[in-house]
C-alpha cells in the first residue's frame, strides 16, 4: 500500500469537488445464474452518524443487480443499557440512534423488537411506536381474508401502540445494545436526567457471536498483537528500567476515521502519586489528535472522591489525573458527566474543563447542531458561559468533585507535603455496584486453581 494512500482515511465523507470517489471492486458469484458477477464497495461516512459501507452488485451474463447497506461503525468495548422513561408527549420527541444489533423493549405492553430485524437508524421514540405500526398494519388486508382470528388480534395490539403512542400512561423504553452504538437523547443536558438511566456491562458469549466477535479469534488477535507490541516496544537488548526513560512507539488505528497511524507511549511517575502511562496518537489522514492515561498500578482497595473549592486563578493550573473510570461533577452548575465520557486525561484542570467543554458544546450534534432544539439550544449557551467564566477565572468559589471507584484518580495538591485548606480527599469503600461496573465480583484471587 502506497503512502498517499495510507495518509486518507478509510471511511470519508463526499465532499462537493470530489471527482471520483475510491470504488473497490471484487469478483462474485451470481446467485442467480452462477455465473461471475463484479460486487463494488464504498466506504464513506455520513456526517454526525456513523460510517457505513455501500455494496452494488452487477452480473453481465443475467442482468441481476443487487444493492446493500452495512454498518461501518466499530464495536465498542463495552454494551450499553438504556432505560428511559416515558411520562409526557415530550418524552416521545426524545431522539434515538438505534444500532443494526439493539434490542427495543417495551415491557408495560410486553413488545420486543428484537436485533437485525432492522437496519440502524436515527428516530425518535414516536417514530419507533410509528414504524411498528405501520409494519403490523401493512399485510392486515391478506390475514383478514386468510386468518380472521390472528388479524383480530393483531388489529387489537395495533391500538395498544396507538394508545401507547397517545402517552395516555406512562410507560418504559429500553435499549439493550451489546455493540454499545446506541443513544437517547437526554433532555435535560447538560444537566443529569432523572428519567433516564444509562449502564454499560460485559458482553457475554452470546452477545459477542451477535455482533461478530468469536472467542479463538479475538484470542489469536490478542496474542498476535501483545507479540508485536513486545518486540516493537522492548526489543532484544532493552530492559524494563531503560522503557521508563524512552517514548514507546507501536502501530495502531485512528479512533475517527480507522487509518493507519502510530500511538506514543510513556511511562512516568506523578510526584506524591503514582507510576502512570500517557498514550498520544496523531493521524496523518484526517489530523485527529487523542491522548489517553493509564494507571500503572492495579484498582486500590478504596474508591477516592477528591473535591477542590476554586478561589484563585492558579488552582485552575493545577495538575489532574483523571482515570476512565473516574466521573466529575460541579455542584453549582448541578453539572455530571459519568465515568468514561472524556476517558482517561492526565493535563491542567483548566485543560479538562475545556475539554469537557469541547465535547458538550462543539462534539455533539444532537445538543448543538442542526437537531436540536431551540429550547436546548439556548440552555447550552447559557451553560456554555458558566463553563466559560470558571475557565477563565472570573467566576470563584465553586467546586469540582473527582469521584473514582479504583482510586486512581489526582489532583495537584500545590501545598504538598503539608494539607491542602481547599482540597478535600476521601476514600471510602466501594459498593456492591462499584465492584460490579470494575469487575471485581467475577474475580476469584483465592483458591481458584481448584476450580480449574
Amino acid at each position: 500500500m502506497s503512502t498517499e494512500k495510507m495518509k486518507k482515511p478509510i471511511f470519508r465523507e463526499f465532499q462537493a469537488d470530489d471527482t471520483g470517489p475510491e470504488i473497490t471492486e471484487i469478483s462474485s458469484l451470481c446467485f442467480n445464474c452462477g455465473e461471475e458477477g463484479m460486487t463494488k464497495l464504498l466506504l464513506t461516512k455520513i456526517p454526525f452518524y456513523k460510517e457505513i459501507i455501500l455494496m452494488s452488485f452487477e452480473c453481465d451474463h443475467c442482468g441481476c443487480k443487487n444493492n446493500e447497506v452495512q454498518s461501518g461503525d466499530k464495536i465498542q468495548e463495552k454494551g450499553v443499557l438504556i432505560q428511559v422513561s416515558i411520562s409526557s408527549p415530550k418524552d416521545l420527541n426524545r431522539q434515538v440512534i438505534k444500532s443494526d444489533y439493539a434490542t427495543i423493549k417495551f415491557p408495560e405492553i410486553e413488545f420486543e423488537i428484537p436485533p437485525q430485524s432492522k437496519r440502524g437508524e436515527i428516530t425518535n421514540i414516536e417514530g419507533i411506536l410509528s414504524r411498528c405500526i405501520a409494519g403490523l398494519e401493512q399485510d392486515q388486508p391478506v390475514r383478514k381474508a386468510m386468518d380472521p382470528d390472528s388479524a383480530e388480534k393483531i388489529e387489537a395490539f395495533i391500538q395498544v401502540l396507538i394508545d401507547t403512542k397517545k402517552c395516555e400512561k406512562p410507560f418504559t423504553l429500553i435499549v439493550d445494545d451489546p455493540s454499545g452504538n446506541s443513544f437517547v437523547e437526554n433532555l435535560n443536558a447538560p444537566l443529569a436526567d432523572p428519567a433516564l438511566m444509562i449502564t454499560h456491562f460485559e458482553r457475554n458469549k452470546e452477545q459477542d457471536h451477535l455482533v461478530g466477535i468469536y472467542e479463538e479469534e479475538l484470542k489469536k488477535i490478542k496474542e498476535e498483537e501483545e507479540e508485536e507490541s513486545t518486540h516493537a516496544v522492548t526489543g532484544d537488548n532493552e530492559t524494563p528500567e531503560s522503557l521508563a526513560d524512552e517514548v514507546l512507539r507501536f502501530g495502531t488505528n485512528c479512533p475517527s476515521c480507522n487509518a493507519p497511524c502510530e500511538t506514543n507511549m510513556k511511562l512516568t511517575s506523578i510526584p506524591f502519586f503514582k507510576e502512570v502511562i500517557i498514550m498520544a496518537t496523531s493521524c496523518d489522514a484526517c489530523g485527529n489528535r487523542t491522548n489517553e492515561v493509564k494507571s500503572g498500578s492495579g484498582i486500590n482497595e478504596k474508591g477516592v472522591k477528591i473535591t477542590l473549592r476554586i478561589t484563585d486563578p492558579i488552582d485552575l493550573s493545577r495538575d489532574v489525573l483523571k482515570s476512565e473510570t473516574c466521573s466529575m461533577s460541579i455542584p453549582e452548575l448541578e453539572f455530571e458527566v459519568g465515568a468514561g465520557t472524556l476517558g482517561g486525561k492526565f493535563t491542567t484542570l483548566e485543560g479538562l474543563l475545556s475539554a469537557m467543554k469541547d465535547q458538550l458544546t462543539g462534539q455533539n450534534p444532537l445538543l448543538c447542531g442542526d437537531s436540536a432544539t431551540p429550547v436546548l439550544k439556548e440552555r447550552m449557551q447559557a451553560f456554555s458561559e458558566k463553563l466559560d467564566n470558571i475557565i477563565t477565572a472570573k467566576t470563584f468559589g465553586c467546586r469540582i468533585v473527582l469521584d473514582d471507584p479504583a482510586g486512581n484518580s489526582y489532583l495537584q495538591n500545590v501545598y504538598a507535603p503539608e494539607a491542602d485548606p481547599e482540597m478535600e480527599i476521601v476514600y471510602y469503600e466501594r459498593t456492591f455496584e462499584h465492584n460490579e461496573e470494575l469487575g471485581l465480583n467475577d474475580m476469584k484471587l483465592e483458591d481458584y486453581e481448584e476450580d480449574e
